[in-house]
């Protein structure tokens, strides 16, 4: 057998199951990665990120028992990856094999009976108010790279996006008569959400500097300083760039912690959990729940601070 089969699985991915871009690519990666495991054992793991892995192969699945998986998983969390990371993973090996035993290329899934490790229950961080403030201040606005980037932290905080969503804004995305922008979602699911106004007026300014970033070809709204199409990459080295410069103390902060915080900062201001849910186009309202945890985590911590007998 060849890899056209894995090849087929990633296809049946993105025809049938509407996976995006991002997805495909952490699912190919993940298979490429347990197959070069099973194949060279943790030498895979001493692969440089720029070194291409050998494709995933049938045949080297096949070969492969439920141990082979829990020593892949195990080398995940030795070789530095979290557990959730590992999770993701044996997420995705499920899956290509559940696959596989469905359309008769295999007779058993070996990963289903493998445990997936178990994650920490901790909450989502969330930046304060007064830190929110301080970064999406920090960019100096009197260079075009500056003002984009304000734009960029601008509108993930205003509306809650992910960083794959703020890349694929279009032009004609961004309503600014009606305050909204038009978002493509997880599995292409298409919707409308507000804008603020701060987060409007910094990307006019964005905007009207963005020609001497280059005159891109493709329609996209945020650009490289080469008029190239902005990565999902460059928004978090561009968040982290201003994180070390005005939140040192804080240490890992990605496009997420901005999601997580607008979806706290709006659950503490009052707003419905359903109109939260549609905000940041969860399909399940257990996944917006968690924020209601985190609202009351923070009264509990204010009460603890404030009242002198608590």
């Amino acid at each position: 057998m060849s890899t056209l089969e894995v090849l087929h699985f990633i296809n049946h991915l993105k025809a049938e199951r509407n996976c995006s871009r991002h997805t495909l690519r952490a699912y190919r990666n993940d298979l490429n990665q347990f197959c070069d495991f099973l194949v060279n054992g943790a030498a895979a793991f001493r692969r440089d990120d720029f070194e291409p892995r050998p494709p995933a192969s049938l045949d080297v699945m096949r070969a492969a028992d439920r141990n082979d998986v829990r020593s892949f998983l195990a080398h995940v969390q030795t070789a530095g990856g979290s557990a959730r990371t590992a999770a993701r993973k044996l997420a995705a090996i499920r899956t290509a094999y559940r696959f596989f035993v469905r359309v008769g290329l295999m007779e058993a899934n070996p990963a289903q009976a493998v445990n997936a490790p178990k994650l920490p229950k901790g909450l989502p961080d969330v930046l304060s108010i007064p830190e929110v403030a301080a970064l999406v201040e920090a960019p100096d606005v009197s260079d075009p790279l500056g003002a984009r980037d304000r734009a960029v932290l601008e509108t993930l905080y205003s509306s809650g996006l992910r960083a794959a969503e703020l890349v694929g804004l279009r032009f004609e995305d961004v309503d600014f008569d009606h305050a909204m922008l038009r978002v493509l979602g997880k599995r292409n699911k298409e919707r409308i959400v507000p804008v603020g106004s701060v987060a409007l007026a910094a990307l006019r300014e964005y905007l009207a500097v963005r020609p001497s970033l280059g005159d891109p070809e493709h329609p996209f709204l945020f650009v490289n300083h080469r008029g190239g199409k902005l990565t999902t990459r460059s928004v978090q080295r561009i968040l982290e760039k201003y994180v070390r410069m005005i939140l040192p103390a804080r240490r890992e902060v990605s496009p997420h912690t901005l999601r997580h915080t607008f979806a706290t900062h709006m659950l503490d201001a009052g707003a419905d959990l359903r109109v939260v849910q549609e905000l940041l186009g969860h399909a399940s309202l257990s996944s917006t729940q968690i924020y209601t945890h985190v609202s009351l985590e923070r009264l509990r911590q204010v009460y603890r601070d404030a009242h002198p007998h608590a």
